[in-house]
């Protein structure tokens, strides 16, 4: 029954981790590094992580994840947001096809608030806090 229920969490995510899947492999091709770690394939660095790395706000990012597949500018925000990180491929496990729509609906809601919509936003609060419990 554990690995039906591990393999479904998968199967939900998984849209989302084609998405993810095609990205790192144009990472790949870029130079990036990948690894497998705690059931995601993580991708840092490579012209990738350059070209992520000078996008304007509010597309800048450093780290983000699709599924179950984490990209990220280079190797130290990896290891720097990892935990974060994997907060949200829990998120897309609860979630699956929908966590996009909601993260954005959340995102929303909070400019409509006059918010800040990332700082604000109910999936980032979750990662930042759940981080926070594994790191301290």
């Amino acid at each position: 029954m554990k690995t039906v229920l591990h393999l479904a969490k998968y199967a939900w995510a998984a849209p989302y981790s084609a998405l993810g899947l095609l990205l790192g492999a144009l990472a790949l091709l870029g130079g990036a590094h990948w690894q497998r770690r705690a059931g995601t394939l993580e991708f840092a660095g490579g012209r990738f992580g350059a070209v992520l790395s000078r996008l304007p706000p509010p597309l800048a990012f450093s780290a983000m994840t699709l599924g179950h597949v984490i990209l990220a500018v280079d190797r130290m925000a990896l290891a720097e947001l990892r935990q974060h990180e994997q907060v949200h491929v829990r998120q897309y496990e609860r979630w699956g096809p929908l966590f996009l729509p909601a993260y954005f609906a959340s995102s929303l809601v909070q400019l409509l608030r006059g918010r800040n919509p990332y700082i604000e936003n109910h999936f980032e609060r979750e990662a930042r806090a759940r981080a926070a419990d594994r790191q301290g």
